[in-house]
């Protein structure tokens, strides 16, 4: 079951220049940024009250980020849903028909295990799981 939105993702072609547009709009840093290699992007976390902000830049040419704003321009990538048990929500979506882009959690950034629905099962949204990882 979901939790509550974790977090927006905006795909933005620069960080530094929108983190600085960022901080001008919500009148507070980011609180974090983060690579996160094996999906070919750097991140950049915002609170906003109980909500997160994250930017997301591409840093490599077949990162999902730079196909994404070769073909839509800079805006909101995703919507990123908390859920306890990111296997067992899988599962219960898998089931109703939602197609999921990767069955087998990956790490994220911010510390959480993260899987994606495709856009096309879910009215053209991408949405993400997140789970924080226990340790």
């Amino acid at each position: 079951m979901m939790n509550k939105i974790e977090h927006i993702g905006i795909a933005v072609k620069n960080l530094k220049d929108s983190n600085e547009l960022f901080y001008k709009l919500f009148g507070e840093p980011h609180y974090k940024i983060e690579a996160v290699e094996s999906e070919g992007v750097n991140t950049s976390f915002f609170q906003v009250g109980e909500n997160k902000i994250e930017l997301l830049e591409g840093t490599k040419e077949d990162s999902s980020i730079t196909k994404f704003i070769e073909k839509k321009g800079e805006g909101i990538h995703h919507i990123a849903f908390d859920v306890d048990d990111i296997e067992s929500e899988i599962k219960r979506l898998k089931n109703e028909g939602f197609k999921v882009l990767n069955e087998t959690p990956k790490k994220g950034a911010d510390n959480k295990l993260i899987a994606f629905l495709h856009p096309k099962s879910s009215n053209g949204v991408l949405i993400e799981l997140c789970q924080e990882i226990r340790e």
